[in-house]
This record gives structure tokens, C-alpha cells and sequence, in this order.
């Protein structure tokens, strides 16, 4: 058991090609937030062509059912033209399985909403999404999770806009050294997106409270 755990985090880090359960990312595993519960969140993201920092908060009010608010400030370089831009997301996950003795993984399916927004640049993007998640060890400190989308996207540059239609995969690493704080390194790849690189890593700190 504890070789197939291992193999699981090798391949999970091996097909990273890296940001919320939104459109930025999936961010955080595929359990949803107890109900009454709140989950904060810290992430620096890098691409090729931008540095983000970015805010999440996700709670719950019906059991299985969360949602999550994101904010952040990014650097990025548009047609040789660096500028600053706000990104601003918001997503809802819904549970639908839990891992246990009669299922392997936790799964959680759901939607999500982003903007981001600079001078003579404008991407508005939304489409649903899923993650799958699996502790990776006995203690639960460990966990790898996978998430996709299908997002939809318009874009503004200033002399025209375009739709594109894209579908971003994505592969991360929680850890868990105890129960207040929370790790997590994530990848993305966006296939299909003739917009945002191919290639996006994201580091991050959770805090339950």
C-alpha cells in the first residue's frame, strides 16, 4: 500500500506541467469545506509571462456544497507592455464522493467565474470543473488531487476581442503538518489556450478556521 502511495505522489509531480477550485486553478484538494467552516488561502503563481498574488476564501452553508472568493494583484507582460492587472474569481463545488472502504477518492464537481483586468486588457472566463483528490499515507498529512475545466473565455486587447475556448488540467500536493495550516504546490497546464502559457506553477498556504 504504502509503494502505490508512493507511486501516486510520483506521477502526480512527474505529470505536473503546472492557480482555484477556480478559473485560476483548482487550488486546494477536492473535499469541500464543512459546513459552518472556512477556508483561507495565500498563492504565489509564475508563468512565463506573469507573477500573481492571489487571496481565496471558501466556506459553506449546506452540507457537501462550498464556495470560494478570489482576489490578487498580477504582473504581466502583453505584447512586450508590462502591466499590473486584478484578478477576481468565484466557484462553488459540490461533493459527490468521499474517500473511504467503498470508494477510492473524493470527488467534487462544480463551476466558476474569473475576471481579469489591466489596461487595454480585459479576460472574462467561466465553465464547469472537476477535481478528484486521494490521501497519499495512513496519518493523512499527504494528499494528491488532479482538477480540469472547460472554460469559456472572452478577451479584450484593445483592438479587438476574440473568444477562446480552453480546457486547463491540473495537478497538486497538499501537506498537512497539522491541523491549522495547510501546503500546497500546484500545476497547471493549459491545453488549448491561446492566451495564458501553457505552463503555470502555483505555491500556496490554507488555514482552517
Amino acid at each position: 500500500m504504502k509503494r502505490f502511495n508512493l507511486l501516486v505522489a510520483v506521477v502526480l509531480l512527474a505529470s505536473a506541467r503546472p492557480a482555484l477550485a477556480q478559473v485560476h486553478g483548482t487550488l486546494s484538494e477536492a473535499r469541500v469545506v464543512p459546513v459552518n467552516g472556512r477556508l483561507g488561502g495565500t498563492y504565489l503563481q509564475f508563468d512565463q509571462h506573469s507573477a500573481s498574488l492571489m487571496g481565496q476564501l471558501r466556506l459553506s452553508f449546506y452540507p457537501n456544497l462550498d464556495f470560494g472568493f478570489l482576489g490578487g494583484l498580477s504582473r504581466i507582460d502583453v505584447s512586450n507592455n508590462t502591466r499590473t492587472s486584478v484578478r477576481l474569481g468565484g466557484d462553488f463545488r459540490g461533493q459527490l464522493a468521499t474517500q473511504g472502504e467503498t470508494f477510492p477518492v473524493n470527488v467534487s464537481l462544480g463551476g466558476g467565474l474569473g475576471l481579469e483586468s489591466a489596461d487595454n486588457f480585459t479576460i472574462l472566463s467561466v465553465g464547469p470543473q472537476v477535481a478528484v483528490s486521494r490521501s497519499l499515507d495512513f496519518s493523512g498529512k499527504w494528499l494528491g488531487y488532479g482538477g480540469a475545466s472547460l472554460l469559456l473565455s472572452r478577451i479584450d486587447m484593445g483592438q479587438g476581442n476574440t473568444t477562446d475556448t480552453s480546457f486547463p488540467i491540473r495537478f497538486g500536493v497538499e501537506f498537512h503538518p497539522n491541523p491549522d495550516l495547510r501546503m500546497v504546490t500546484e500545476a497547471q497546464l493549459a491545453v488549448s489556450d491561446e492566451i495564458r502559457d501553457d505552463l503555470a506553477i502555483t505555491f500556496g498556504v490554507l488555514f482552517p478556521f
